[in-house]
């Protein structure tokens, strides 16, 4: 059977929405449902907004230090600077500068750290890093070649225990075979400088200059590679495809050149994230299917407490159709309701969601995003209309659908049988 929605049946479901019933339990049910609608669609829109804004924090942060492309050859690129020079006839590149990777243990007293080490030209990795503005001890200038100077994060600073001036010991993966037996590669570095971008490469990230990384990693190239730094992180894919196939590789390299982008090198830790703004969304959709469970017991509940209306209104000459409609309407209006309600609070909250948890801290006194576990001071928030309406979307849906039961069940109802025994 087909609901038929006439003037008649709005008016009827909207007019039921509001009357005064006379069974009480039935409007508990029924306020119950919508209060439940409305706090599911506020729960889903506010962590929603709170994801998307530690999604965005992330983003910033790490790309700000990690470039948004890489050209890079596993046997090395001997003349970088004809590369460079071909890499920026993109008009979207904005920075190119050399590199040459790898990975080592820092060594301190009793701490010991495993650490990314990058070996760059501290001239020209400003136009694709914002590390030289993120120094809060030393510069990154002071990475002079041959000195053997390396340049760390915060947190690794403080873990180890040291500063500027201090001689550390970097533990590289090779050995080195002398008369006493096979030991590992070391070699004492001085700490030049410390920085903080607010993020995991505070702990796991080390610069050295690129001069003294080919003589730590015995490179014979000039460079590994080099990291491209474009006009939108968002169209780093579509730029390194151009470059893919704009740049000469005969030229640059005797072996094949890499292209590879931040959703590729980053793309694991931003999935993670995105499958758990997934995955928690859809746990608390469930609020809203209990809310829709609840919108079906009330209107199960009020086709039995109106058999006798239904019974009038039918020898009146409604038709089935019509009585289902009614049914769906007053269900649908309650969900739209709560709807309504919780995406209007919901959106406010998460604009000022972290004015509102600062004022909590203040008044508790004791924060609740320690700077020094979660990198961020203030709850980071961002809403996207395209959550606040697939939310909405899809309360609407299951509000619908929890109607459909009972209005079928309120137009199988006969005339005679419900006013048998009135």
């Amino acid at each position: 059977m087909i609901a038929r929605f006439s003037p008649v049946s709005l008016f009827i479901g909207l007019r039921y929405l509001k009357a005064k019933r006379r069974n009480q339990f039935i409007s508990f049910i029924s306020t119950f449902s919508l209060i439940g609608m409305a706090f599911g669609v506020f729960a889903l829109i506010v962590v929603l907004s709170v994801m998307n804004g530690f999604d965005r924090e992330i983003k910033e942060r790490i790309l700000s230090v990690v470039p948004h492309g890489f050209v890079r050859s596993e046997q090395g690129i001997d003349d970088w600077s004809s590369l460079r020079d071909e890499v920026f006839r993109d008009p979207d590149v904005t920075g190119a500068a050399p590199y040459i990777e790898g990975y080592g243990l820092l060594n301190y007293g009793y701490g010991i750290q495993g650490v990314n080490i990058q070996g760059i030209d501290p001239s020209i990795e400003p136009s694709v890093s914002s590390v030289a503005e993120k120094m809060v001890v030393g510069e990154l200038d002071n990475l002079q070649p041959g000195e053997f100077g390396i340049v760390i994060g915060r947190l690794l600073a403080r873990y180890l225990g040291v500063t500027t001036g201090d001689k550390i010991t970097l533990v590289l993966p090779q050995v080195s075979i002398t008369p006493a037996g096979v030991f590992p590669r070391q070699k004492r570095v001085i700490v030049v400088g410390v920085f903080e971008i607010g993020a995991q490469q505070d702990q796991t990230l080390a610069l050295i200059n690129i001069h003294d990384a080919q003589k730590l990693f015995r490179f014979d190239a000039e460079a590994e590679g080099l990291r491209i730094a474009t006009s939108d992180l968002y169209s780093a894919q579509a730029v390194l495809s151009r470059l893919q196939s704009t740049v000469s590789q005969e030229t640059t390299s005797s072996h094949k050149l890499e292209f590879l982008d931040w959703s590729q090198t980053q793309g694991g830790l931003f999935q993670a994230v995105k499958m758990e703004k997934i995955v928690v969304g859809s746990l608390l959709m469930i609020i809203i299917a209990v809310a829709a469970f609840n919108i079906i017991t009330s209107l199960i509940l009020m086709v039995s407490d109106k058999r006798s209306d239904i019974a009038v209104l039918r020898t009146m000459g409604l038709s089935a159709a019509e009585v289902m409609a009614i049914f769906i309407v007053q269900g649908t209006a309650v969900g739209v309701i709560g709807i309504l309600m919780g995406g209007v609070l919901g959106s406010l909250c998460a604009v000022y969601v972290g004015d509102i948890v600062q004022f909590f801290e203040s008044v508790v006194g004791t924060p609740v995003f320690d700077p020094n576990v979660y990198f961020v001071s203030k709850l980071p928030s961002l809403v996207m209309i395209n959550d606040v309406f697939t939310v909405a979307g899809v309360g609407f849906v299951l509000a619908t659908l929890a109607t459909l039961y009972p209005a079928r069940q309120a137009a199988k109802i006969q005339p005679a049988d419900a006013l048998r025994y009135e």
